[in-house]
């Protein structure tokens, strides 16, 4: 084991458990990338796609590379609160009451096609995934180190689905859309799962490690014009923003919360220490600037009428905040 303490060793980390993860997950780089960068900024992470890309193998994976524990949760209609968090039992023929803990105590969870919760359950997700800890009968317990819930979601329009609300949403570090794999990927994924050969990972990290690496993210520094810009862009979702575009005036009813403005600069910490780099910069911000605000914009009716989408709009506002000129010292 090392440790981790440069910018070096978070990017060589990220490339040992990206290296490892592929032995078993097809192409999909960047959404591999993405994952990670939520799990070093202690994030979640919401994966949307259809049934069948792989989403449940991923987070399996990503557990053996890291040595974490990992629980599944699958989502339907029927689940309860108590399926998730866990509930009193009684013990010794009814003598006391114990506390059975439920699949939220974990290190990874996979909270499988979660938009087929019903929303009473959905919410029971929201404590533990923003406060990492959880209350149950009056008694509230921490959850361990590090955290990490990976949602699926399948598309809105399929049957049913209950949309997640916007409080839960703003929960998620980050919302990635999972593409269908090319041929070439298609035919290596029939090649490596309809045979007899099984692609063994190797844990290649502690937790102390990935503990070091999340710290190491919050330390990075940030000049104040990267950390305004941040703020600017958040502020340009908002349809009363000074910089906010025609299209978030026009389909936006509510735009992203401060939350969105702690991902935008947690994930572009991420991003310079995976490059290398000693401090987050303009670039890295606008880089995650999608998979930060997408999920984060709440669309009117008229925004599906004129079939625009969210993404279209994080566009829009890119476009609209200016690159901000950095001051010089000593300058008149």
């Amino acid at each position: 084991m090392t440790s981790i303490t440069t910018a070096a060793d978070v990017a060589a980390l990220h490339e040992r458990i990206l290296r490892q993860v592929q032995r078993v997950v097809v192409g999909q780089e960047s959404l591999l990338a993405d994952v990670l960068a939520g799990l070093f900024a202690e994030g979640h992470v919401l994966l949307e796609g259809v049934p069948g890309l792989g989403k449940t193998v991923l987070l399996r994976t990503l557990g053996e590379a890291l040595s974490l524990d990992v629980n599944r949760v699958q989502c339907t209609p029927d689940l309860m609160p108590a399926d998730i968090v866990g509930t009193t039992v009684l013990s010794d023929g009814g003598a006391s009451v114990e506390f059975e803990p439920g699949p939220v105590f974990t290190q990874l969870l996979l909270a499988d096609e979660l938009n087929r919760a019903t929303p009473k359950t959905q919410s029971a997700l929201l404590e533990a995934m923003a406060e990492r800890r959880v209350t149950t009968a009056g008694v509230t317990r921490a959850l361990p180190r590090p955290f990490f819930v990976m949602a699926t979601q399948n598309p809105i329009d399929m049957e049913g689905t209950y949309p997640l609300p916007e409080a839960q949403l703003d929960r998620f570090v980050a919302k990635l859309l999972v593409p269908s794999p090319t041929t070439d990927d298609l035919v290596a994924i029939l090649d490596r799962t309809t045979g007899s050969h099984e692609a063994l990972v190797e844990p290649v990290a502690s937790t102390t490690e990935l503990l070091e690496a999340i710290a190491l993210v919050r330390a990075v520094p940030m000049a104040s014009h990267v950390t305004r810009h941040a703020a600017d862009l958040v502020q340009a979702t908002h349809a009363t923003g000074a910089a906010a575009p025609t299209g978030i005036r026009s389909f936006v009813r509510t735009g992203a919360s401060p939350r969105g403005a702690q991902a935008l600069v947690l994930l572009a910490k991420v991003a310079a220490l995976r490059d290398g780099d000693l401090q987050a910069s303009i670039d890295g911000v606008r880089a995650v600037a999608h998979v930060v605000l997408r999920h984060r914009l709440v669309l009117g009716y008229e925004a599906m009428a004129a079939n625009v989408t969210a993404d279209e709009l994080v566009d829009e506002v890119l476009a609209a905040v200016p690159r901000p000129i950095p001051a010089v010292r000593g300058a008149v």
